[in-house]
């Protein structure tokens, strides 16, 4: 019995499990561990504003927080009041105002006057000192991620397939990059080689259905986290179905962005916001769009944000549609916190942190290109525009409830109770429409609630 049991095992697993075993080691060792060290390197900051401009910011941030002191708390990864003392609170502004981790004797003036502005806000004095607080700082803490397998990037691959065959079913053409940039992306896509039409831009690709209306305009979309267009595919299939578009005056053009690095792909890092708006411009000037309505949903309504900012796309925009928007009330804590820190309970948010936060690219757009302020939307920065704002009450990512009551502020700065959750969409002027027991990009799938409403007026 003892010589069996220390003879070699002669059983082997089939070759092919070996052989996949192999590959997933090596994918491990030689791609994974390597690339998420690069990815921590330091983030490269925008340009710091004026002091007085900073100061205006600091300003408007507390004049638009309802309770300073969950504000704090969130910003602290739900620290008690007693362990958030005066030196986390300059820690924490030094890198939202200053766009920098460590604060020194030069910073101290300006740190004092937003510590002592925000006493005056919370209504009591902060302690001297530091406490055990821990501020989210997401562009200078080290961000984490999961591995991803081979097998998850294989699924991926067919789900991209799935979108690609659906799209093209519904009269989208893909524009493609050159060959030689076709493997900057994994998984490769090889039905990008089949395409005719090649992307104006230098690293954007997207979809383009054509504009035949001559009644309606064109719409610029822009998808959120995720897989890609896939969860969009009904939806924009859908646009002209329920705006009767295929009639006498024609169809609503499409164009949908690919943002690959927020695509569950392996790729480059996230464009900054200045070539995002120039390369979208090349896009739609390409297809002689000289005016569109600007469509985006979730993390697209940050670069929807940029779109608006930047004077040279800003005149191409008609009315826009923003779904569960993220870049309104950024500065709040609950984007950043229930994106990087929180510890899921719920399906949803298990969901959330694994498929989402967790992913490599997701983490480093999260972790070193999210800029709070250049991506926050500002009810000022909508003046003058038709704009629609979808909201969910069970949002599992924004605080919906604050987005609509600060968007539905009347001239005196004083909300309109929860008058604004029922009103009719008007399609003119701000728009709010809220959907009750509805989570997070679930209104999507609501053709006549949502979909034929807020696209027909458009």
């Amino acid at each position: 019995m003892a010589v069996l049991l220390l003879r070699p095992s002669t059983y082997r697993v089939p070759l092919v499990l070996e052989i996949w075993a192999i590959a997933e080691t090596a994918f491990f060792a030689l791609i994974y561990v390597p690339r998420t060290i690069v990815l921590q390197r330091a983030a490269t900051h925008p340009e710091l504003l004026p002091r007085e401009q900073r100061r205006e910011l600091f300003k408007l941030c507390l004049d638009t927080v309802e309770d300073p002191e969950k504000y704090l708390s969130g910003w602290m990864r739900g620290a008690p009041a007693s362990e958030i003392k005066r030196e986390n609170v300059k820690e924490l502004f030094c890198w939202a105002f200053l766009n920098k981790k460590d604060h020194g004797p030069e910073d101290d003036d300006e740190l004092e006057e937003y510590a002592d502005e925000t006493e005056l806000c919370l209504g009591r004095r902060l302690e001297p000192g530091r406490g055990n607080a821990v501020s989210l700082r997401v562009t200078v803490d080290r961000f984490q991620s999961l591995h991803r397998s081979l097998l998850w990037y294989f699924c991926v691959f067919f789900v991209d397939t799935i979108t690609f065959s659906s799209l093209i079913w519904n009269s989208f053409h893909f524009h493609s990059l050159p060959f030689s940039q076709s493997f900057d992306v994994f998984p490769l896509r090889p039905f990008g080689l089949l395409s005719k039409q090649k992307t104006p831009a230098k690293t954007l690709t997207y979809w383009h259905r054509p504009h035949t209306s001559k009644a309606r305009l064109p719409i610029l979309f822009i998808h959120g986290i995720g897989i890609g267009l896939y969860p969009y595919v009904n939806f924009l299939s859908q646009i002209n179905k329920s705006s009767n578009g295929r009639d006498e005056d024609g169809d609503i053009g499409i164009i949908a962005i690919e943002i690959m690095s927020v695509s569950f792909r392996i790729t480059g890092a996230a464009l900054e916001k200045d070539q995002m708006c120039f390369e979208i411009q090349q896009i739609l000037r390409h297809h002689g769009w000289h005016e569109c309505i600007l469509a985006s949903h979730s993390y697209g309504s940050v670069i929807s944000s940029h779109l608006l900012h930047y004077s040279e796309t800003s005149q191409l925009f008609g009315p826009v549609l923003l779904i569960d928007p993220v870049s309104i009330l950024l500065h709040l804590p609950d984007v950043a916190y229930n994106f990087t820190a929180r510890k899921p309970i719920r399906a949803n948010e298990h969901q959330l942190y694994y498929f989402a936060s967790m992913d490599m690219g997701v983490a480093h757009t999260l972790g070193r290109r999210f800029f709070w302020a250049e991506n926050i939307l500002w009810k000022h920065d909508m003046d003058g525009r038709q704009v629609t704002v979808s909201l969910a009450s069970r949002d599992l990512i924004v605080d919906t409830e604050a987005v609509g009551r600060y968007l539905a502020q009347d001239g005196n700065g004083k909300p309109k109770k929860e008058e604004w959750k029922h009103r009719e969409w008007k399609g003119k002027g701000l728009d709010i429409l809220w959907f009750d027991d509805l989570d997070h990009a679930q209104k999507l799938e609501w053709r006549e609630r949502f979909i034929a409403p807020a696209m027909n007026g458009l």
